[in-house]
């Protein structure tokens, strides 16, 4: 299956599961192929046919981004290395879980989550270790005897119950019909990335002058390489949708125009605003809900709840397509 017949599979399932999905981010290079949301959960999806060819980089930005807009990164792949990724199983890269098309409809759509995960050396799950004690103890079996039934050390039995250690498939299933039960826990593929863990996005001298001047208003800028939008801007003192801006800067023509569009539609998504500043003269105010404002007139403003209100006044306005 190619790329683009991932990529179709993938809008599928996630209107069958009820999200709400920006269209498809087309340009190069990018780190998101499609922003959807359910409720108040916002996903950014990379599809990508073989999950080992993401590299750090394109990982670490959508980490970043998922950071500023609340929400969670997530990989949809078909293959690692020279085979099949597994149904069910969990692979991560640099952090960011990567699985299967049929996983993904197993989830979101049958509300199945994923129970295993791929590690250097095997497959795993992750126990219930409370329950398994508990449940050791009221059959009147000793810490020895079990690890003698399944092959592994006092010790590692120890670690499964304090829950410091994942155990292998093998081992899971073969406690499972000791016990008579199971004790796996689903892999959790919305575990927030805490900023402190991700790096810094580099610092960058393209557009830097029209990010200084967001920034002298008051804004915190982060720049953004692989993406419809240059950077994301934030109001820290406002907790509202307005608070977070899209920024794209570009100069006027066909291409800016698409850009705009890209913009307005994962802006919809991700509940951010959406900006373009065109260097040069511009009569256009709206692009199909991304404001639209001139490197001159964006030097005039100083105050940010000012240049906000601009910002919802011509959102507000007729779009021009």
């Amino acid at each position: 299956m190619n790329k683009d017949s991932l990529i179709d599979k993938a809008f599928v399932i996630l209107g069958r599961a009820g999200f709400v999905v920006s269209v498809h981010c087309d340009i190069r290079p990018r780190s998101f192929d499609i922003a959807a949301r359910r409720d108040n959960t916002l996903l950014l999806i990379k599809v990508i046919s073989n999950i080992d060819g993401l590299n750090e980089q394109t990982t670490l930005e959508m980490q970043l981004l998922s950071n500023q807009l609340h929400g969670y990164p997530i990989v949809v792949g078909e293959k690692t290395r020279d085979h099949s990724l597994e149904t069910g199983v969990v692979y991560f890269r640099y952090g960011v879980p990567a699985f299967d098309i049929t996983t993904m409809k197993d989830y979101f759509i049958d509300g199945l989550p994923p129970l295993i995960y791929a590690e250097h050396g095997g497959l795993y799950v992750n126990l219930e270790g409370q329950i398994l004690k508990e449940e050791r103890i009221k059959k009147n079996i000793s810490l020895g005897a079990l690890a003698s039934m399944l092959g592994v050390s006092r010790r590692t039995i120890s670690k499964y119950e304090e829950g410091e250690m994942a155990a292998s498939v093998d081992v899971a299933m073969k406690l499972e019909e000791l016990m008579d039960r199971g004790f796996t826990v689903s892999v959790n593929l919305f575990d927030k990335l805490h900023p402190d863990n991700t790096q810094k996005q580099k610092p960058t001298t393209e557009h830097s002058n029209v990010f200084t001047i967001l920034q002298d208003m008051g804004f915190d800028v982060m720049p953004i390489s692989q993406a419809p939008f240059d950077a994301v801007s934030q109001s820290s003192g406002r907790q509202d949708e307005d608070a977070t801006i899209l920024t794209g800067v570009a100069e006027y023509s066909r291409t800016m125009v698409k850009k705009a569009h890209l913009m307005s539609s994962i802006s919809e998504v991700t509940h951010t605003q959406s900006l373009l500043i065109i260097h040069g003269a511009n009569k256009t105010k709206n692009i199909e809900g991304t404001v639209v404002i001139d490197d001159k007139e964006l030097e005039k403003f100083n105050d940010k709840d000012d240049f906000i209100e601009l910002l919802q006044e011509r959102r507000g306005k007729i779009k021009v397509s």
